[in-house]
């Protein structure tokens, strides 16, 4: 399905058009309802806006700090504070960048070397496998198990070794929709400090959090100093656009971050910067009706893929649902994906993309439930079409 470049290096000899770009290009094709790309479909807070335009107009036209402009990366540290409990130097413990997925690039090419091995959990985000290899290091892959997206203790265990540098943790996690325990978390905790490896901790989902509570790992005893906590505002605030993320770690981790950042971006859009601060100031109650109304939504699309014949768990945490094929008779989450979009005309992603192994995802499909209830509606009587296939 991925579109290939036969100039690029070794490196990056395996990779083509992400599975996101390739699925929305289909579903415009076809006129189907993209619930493949996590993207909200509706404009994002009055507040955000409004500071934006104050921004853009306030005489913020050039280059920001390159760390970050000083009053979002205070409020950063406030929020962080909040949050975690823990202190944080606005100056010399954040690095503000052009969304996390920059600073995921930014981590890992700061952090290892050619050779070094770097843990991932599949499935995972395809930006983390491929700033791996565009750093040199090796991936080595522990499974989170559909349909629960647990992981083994000892298949974690086994993953580490004397050149493991770097462990990428995404919780709440995508597309599995997981949020993890503390009992899990120690666990990979302890299995860092045994053996001296960071983490680097993705944790943009932390608010659309339904059952269970998100942890950050850097609170847990002895993982403040190892950890790079990343998030932004593109999921918390539907503001996929903005691109403004954030990297919070240690004073030695953040300066190693930002050394890349400096090279790749240098700066993230200074009035959008400024904006960001204010955005961050919101109350309460905003997160508390963002939680109500993503939580009727998941609910309502659970139930409509369980009427259309998948197998479904709710998911705890994220905006995405992963619904089970092999009840409709299929076995091949990129075929039955293909087919969705040209036939039934409703776009979903096949999951197997975010794996090592593209065989552990093939029996289920990731729909995305962050968009409007006409949308969703509009989807669900399409998804009517969809029916077991015949033996």
């Amino acid at each position: 399905m991925l579109t290939r470049n036969p100039l690029l290096t070794r490196r990056l000899a395996g990779y083509g058009t992400t599975i996101f770009t390739e699925m929305t290009r289909l579903a415009n094709k076809h006129g189907a309802i993209n619930l493949a790309q996590g993207f909200p479909d509706w404009d994002g807070p009055d507040l955000a806006r409004e500071a934006a335009r104050e921004a853009v107009s306030g005489g913020f036209d050039q280059y920001g700090r390159m760390t970050g402009v000083p009053v979002l990366n205070q409020r950063i540290a406030e929020r962080w504070k909040q949050r975690t409990g823990l202190d944080c130097d606005p100056d010399t413990e954040v690095v503000v960048g052009c969304g996390a997925t920059e600073l995921i690039f930014a981590s890992v090419q700061a952090l290892c070397d050619v050779g070094d091995e770097v843990i991932l959990f599949e499935p995972f985000y395809d930006s983390y496998r491929a700033s791996v290899h565009l750093a040199g290091a090796i991936p080595r892959v522990v499974t989170l198990r559909y349909p629960e997206f647990t992981f083994d203790p000892l298949d974690l265990d086994r993953a580490f070794s004397p050149r493991t540098k770097l462990l990428i943790l995404n919780n709440p996690h995508n597309p599995g929709g997981r949020v993890l325990t503390r009992e899990e978390l120690v666990e990979v905790a302890s299995l860092c400090q045994h053996h001296g490896v960071i983490c680097l901790a993705d944790e943009v989902y932390e608010h659309l959090v339904y059952e269970g509570e998100h942890l950050s790992i850097a609170t847990l005893p002895g993982m403040r100093e190892r950890t790079i906590t990343l998030s932004s505002l593109s999921k918390t605030f539907s503001l996929t656009g903005w691109r403004i993320g954030w990297a919070v770690a240690a004073p030695p981790l953040a300066s190693a971050v930002r050394l890349v950042h400096q090279f790749a971006t240098f700066s993230a859009p200074t009035p959008l910067q400024v904006a960001a601060a204010r955005v961050l100031a919101a109350d309460a109650s905003y997160y508390e009706e963002l939680i109500s109304l993503y939580r009727q939504k998941r609910d309502w699309l659970v139930e409509t893929l369980r009427q259309a014949g998948f197998s479904v768990r709710p998911p705890q945490g994220t905006y995405f649902i992963c619904a089970g094929i092999e009840p409709l008779g299929y076995q091949d989450d990129v075929a039955f994906c293909r087919w969705l979009t040209e036939t039934i005309r409703v776009a979903a992603i096949p999951p197997s993309a975010f794996y090592e192994r593209a065989e552990e995802g093939r029996r289920y499909v990731r729909f995305a439930f962050c968009k409007q209830q006409a949308t969703l509606e509009a989807a669900a009587q399409r998804l009517v079409g969809v029916h077991p296939r015949k033996p």
